[in-house]
């Protein structure tokens, strides 16, 4: 289960592309995780991680991974329409195990209340914004305290993510997360809710996630290793994370 170096495949569907790993047994689950602020190449090893136990896929939304057209809007609610009309069409009726960091956890959290028969098991990773970091000030000073805590190889992972994206988009898919209310959204969240966050991560404040954990109908917080982004290298471990989300959900046996 905690293999993290297995290849990925990738595909498009409907405009969206996405990476692909695993295959899965036939009646297991699915695991579909979107990305923070459009950057794939952090969560290749979590997406590794659960191909080792599920059918499992990282989409590109909105679209930084390639050259325009991309496939929706650089704001939250688009990439989730986006990641709506991508189950629908490559999952169909088979609720999954969705996952979703930083700005991709405000996204899979709309997808989650207003699709719920679409998702099974909701994993929220590093969730933002708490209300303090809705003003850039606040937020400069956030990025700041994290930066120091992050490792050195996630710069080559992310940068060429966000040269494609634009500082426009960039700056636009920040605003439309500082604008989002994941405390209310995650109210109309039906499904189990694992929230988890790096010990060091100043985006996204033990507080502020045990705060969404208890506004959740079946919602329970942890707290692992790392900063912001803590699924990179160590895809074994988020994996087993996720997956524990999927057996609290029945999704997933004990093997």
């Amino acid at each position: 289960m905690q293999d993290s170096r297995q290849p990925h495949r990738v595909r498009w569907d409907g405009g969206i592309r996405s990476l692909e790993a695993g295959s899965g047994r036939e009646d297991g689950p699915v695991v579909v995780l979107v990305p923070g602020l459009g950057a794939l190449g952090y969560l290749t090893d979590a997406l590794a991680g659960c191909g080792g136990w599920a059918r499992s896929f990282l989409l590109d939304l909105p679209g930084f991974g390639h050259r325009r057209p991309r496939p929706c809007a650089a704001e939250v609610r688009a990439v989730a329409a986006a990641a709506a009309r991508w189950l629908d069409l490559v999952v169909g009726d088979t609720p999954v195990v969705l996952v979703g960091h930083s700005t991709g956890a405000q996204a899979a959290l709309h997808v989650a209340a207003d699709h719920p028969d679409r998702v099974g098991a909701l994993v929220l990773m590093g969730p933002t914004f708490p209300p303090e970091q809705r003003r850039f000030p606040a937020l400069f000073r956030a990025h700041f305290r994290n930066s120091r805590r992050e490792p050195p190889g996630l710069v080559p992972l992310t940068l060429p993510y966000y040269l494609r994206g634009g500082p426009r988009d960039l700056a636009r898919f920040v605003r439309s997360a500082q604008h989002d209310r994941p405390e209310q959204v995650i109210t109309g969240v039906r499904c189990p809710t694992l929230l988890v966050r790096g010990e060091h991560d100043a985006f996204s404040p033990h507080g502020w996630v045990e705060r969404l954990a208890e506004a959740a109908r079946d919602g329970w917080a942890e707290t692992t290793a790392g900063a912001h982004t803590f699924p990179h290298q160590h895809g074994g471990a988020t994996s087993a994370l996720i997956a524990r989300a999927a057996r609290r959900a029945g999704m997933l046996g004990d093997g």
